[in-house]
């Protein structure tokens, strides 16, 4: 099998493009987050792509910092409450963002493209300097994606500790996905046990509850989901499907155990749903839950797969 990368500019994007020999194809934009900006799949007569993206650079300049969409969470994702936390003994204000994180709008550098028979690889990188006063934190953020045979994306990043202490951490991603049918006719199966308990403005309140309702696949009609759920590793992969019944097209996620946690999140126009795979919950860096503690000079790997059926 035979996997190539090209150079695109589309409607004010500078693209990268991972495509195989059978029709699959992946875009980022490095410039923007590391932004997943496509993942296309032969379908029927023609093609499919399950990412919903930003259709010109001026939508994503009006849009990234309401949406997030698709692009990288860190240091932290989700929210931290007034954007204050402690660390070390030293209280912290964050400046740039309460949510989801400072890397969303930065430029990655793209310090590797390869392809072979098995794969097609790029490697980005940031190197966060501690310019927000809130996170005075230096540390490296490599993102690599790796197309496979089998319509299959390999999602890893790696952080690396350049502070002289420890230093807090929460990772994820914020895809949203999208098969052109709406959220209604579509269906959502994941492995949990629990639901992390949120209080009326997101924050968790510190109680996890039984949660299984997702267990089985089950219709997304009239559902409104914002919430963080625990994953059960000890279920059989994958770990959550979105099902397309009308297409016949399937979207399964495979995270790692740095992944402990699931957010699934239905916008109100419900043409897409986001599904996240997080290390830990919203305001992890006050209640811990899933905290990441990252020793100086260490470096920490989080990995998630993607897989379409259809």
């Amino acid at each position: 099998m035979a996997f190539f990368i090209q150079h695109l500019q589309q409607n004010g994007f500078d693209v990268i493009e991972l495509t195989d020999d059978e029709g699959a194809s992946v875009q980022v934009i490095p410039a923007l987050g590391a932004l997943l900006h496509a993942f296309t799949i032969p379908h029927k007569n023609g093609t499919l792509n399950v990412i919903d993206s930003y259709a010109s650079r001026a939508e994503y300049d009006a849009g990234v910092v309401s949406s997030f969409k698709s692009v990288k969470l860190s240091p932290f994702a989700c929210r931290i409450k007034d954007a204050a936390y402690e660390w070390n003994g030293v209280k912290r204000q964050v400046q740039k963002s309460p949510i989801h994180g400072l890397l969303y709008d930065q430029a990655f550098a793209v310090i590797l493209e390869e392809t072979g028979s098995q794969d097609a690889v790029v490697d980005l990188e940031y190197h966060y300097s501690g310019w927000d006063p809130g996170y005075p934190f230096p540390y490296t953020c490599n993102v690599r994606y790796r197309l496979l045979a089998q319509n299959t994306l390999e999602i890893t990043t790696s952080i690396l500790n350049h502070h002289s202490e420890s230093i807090p951490l929460m990772d994820g991603w914020h895809p949203y996905f999208s098969t052109g049918t709406p959220v209604d006719e579509l269906e959502l199966e994941f492995r949990s046990k629990e639901i992390v308990e949120f209080d009326d403005k997101l924050i968790p309140t510190g109680k996890l509850l039984p949660y299984t309702s997702f267990n089985q696949a089950k219709s997304l009609r009239g559902v409104e989901l914002d919430n963080s759920f625990i994953v059960d590793f000890d279920q059989p992969s994958p770990l959550c499907i979105l099902r397309d019944p009308k297409k016949h097209v399937s979207i399964e996620f495979y995270p790692s155990t740095a992944y402990p946690i699931l957010q699934i999140y239905i916008p109100p126009h419900r043409n897409s749903i986001a599904v996240e795979n997080l290390t830990g919950a919203p305001n992890a860096f006050n209640n811990g839950l899933g905290l990441v503690k990252l020793a100086a000079g260490e470096s920490v790997q989080f990995a998630t797969t993607l897989r379409v059926r259809g």
